[in-house]
């Protein structure tokens, strides 16, 4: 008697309850822990043959096509050469961090780079891992729990900074994480419950997400940047992603380093600030960029072509072949397609994967991936024009305005303002 080809392979009810599993954010605890536990799980079904595919009933055959596609669209999160580095910087800080008896303010972690390029989700899977250690090495238990209380543990908090940010909003989204019950607070009333909650909780890294949302020409998000400062007080480590963060004004002045291709702040006396506040960020911060694929040089070629072949292993079509995105022209046109960028190349591979299930080609060639629109063409350096140009620092609002609606949305930067003669 043959072996079942589809042994192991969910019904078409189980393949729906994993699609309509409810799926909470992860900047809630619940959300979070769903996230980590669940990161690993979906396995691919196995390979079959267009010929053992036709044999099969049409009930399971259906059952089989909803998890190929379910499959081919979620690709899994691979470690490239470039992730790996943010995820080497990561850990080293989370671990030092973690072992620190005595200093009393924790370096943390700044994650730039443009959009796409994968930042949150290299940044929440190490986070991740480090909880699953950290949990283990507790026994799951709080080590600094109160006795007779029922804090939850949660050694990672993952937070997204308000569209509109203000310190009373970020203490709020902090305090979200936790469902923590508040009512009336004043500012430094919340300050004060966000570090309790920190301490009760056991949190070991607090994720700050989309940090490009802060523009330090408002008054409001200088204010939040002092109160991130602030939080490197409460014992525990900072990491704070997003895009183009050296535009955004909460370092100096920085230039990218064409070599090295990270970003190097100039000498201190010739930043154009008023004060020493500025070193209290760069100098308790380490930043690392999280770079494109590359198509320069023979290693760079070969790390683009392992990634591909990470992605074609994953892939679930009946006509695949060995080979189908490494060989032949295919990589320098997906380099192409994609500007070296991963969050665009796997929409690309993506959507193209569910055109070759619906089209019935069950293939990816380049004439099939030619009328796979993602959104416009990408520049061939992408790190090198970020998607968000910040204002300057020094940008000012106009004196002697009454306050009138919230305009945050119809901010044009600089531009507004006649440049000095």
């Amino acid at each position: 008697m043959s072996e079942d080809p589809l042994a192991g392979v969910p019904t078409r009810a189980q393949i729906a309850e994993i699609i309509l599993r409810p799926r909470p954010h992860r900047d809630t605890f619940e959300g979070w822990q769903h996230y980590r536990a669940t990161r690993h799980l979906l396995v691919p079904p196995p390979r079959i043959t267009p010929a053992q595919w036709g044999r099969l009933e049409p009930g399971r055959r259906a059952d089989l096509d909803l998890f190929r596609r379910l499959t081919n669209v979620n690709l899994p999160l691979q470690q490239t050469p470039m992730s790996a580095k943010v995820a080497r910087v990561i850990n080293r800080r989370l671990h030092g961090n973690a072992l620190n008896q005595g200093s009393p303010t924790l370096p943390g972690i700044m994650v730039s780079g443009p959009g796409n390029h994968g930042k949150t989700a290299t940044v929440s899977s190490v986070c991740a891992a480090f909880e699953d250690m950290w949990l283990d090495l507790h026994q799951h238990l709080n080590p600094a729990s109160v006795e007779g209380t029922l804090d939850l543990h949660a050694p990672i908090a993952f937070v997204q900074i308000p569209v509109t940010a203000t310190p009373k909003s970020l203490c709020e989204s902090i305090l979200n994480f936790f469902s923590t019950e508040r009512r009336k607070m004043t500012l430094p009333q919340l300050i004060r419950q966000v570090a309790d909650s920190l301490r009760d909780h056991g949190v070991r890294a607090l994720v700050l997400d989309d940090i490009n949302r802060l523009r330090m020409h408002r008054a409001d998000d200088q204010d939040v940047l002092d109160l991130v400062r602030a939080l490197m007080g409460f014992q525990v480590t900072l990491i704070l992603t997003g895009v183009n963060i050296p535009g955004l004004g909460l370092l100096r002045e920085a230039r990218r380093d064409a070599r090295t291709r990270q970003w190097v702040l100039p000498p201190l006396e010739s930043a154009r600030v008023h004060g020493l506040e500025v070193t209290q960020t760069e100098r308790r911060f380490e930043m690392v960029e999280l770079d494109h694929f590359r198509y320069d040089t023979p290693q760079a070629i070969q790390d683009f072509t392992d990634h591909l072949q990470g992605i074609e292993n994953h892939l679930r079509l009946l006509k695949a072949k060995k080979g189908m995105l490494t060989s032949g022209t295919m990589p320098e046109y997906l380099m192409r397609r994609s500007g070296g960028v991963v969050g665009i190349l796997g929409r690309l591979i993506t959507d193209g994967a569910q055109e070759a299930m619906d089209s019935g080609t069950e293939r990816l060639d380049e004439a099939l991936l030619d009328g796979i629109v993602i959104g416009r063409e990408e520049p061939a350096e992408p790190a090198a024009a970020h998607d968000q140009a910040a204002e300057p620092a020094s940008a000012k609002p106009r004196p002697g305005r009454a306050r009138g609606r919230n305009t945050v949305f119809d901010d044009h930067g600089p531009q507004a303002t006649p440049a000095a003669g």
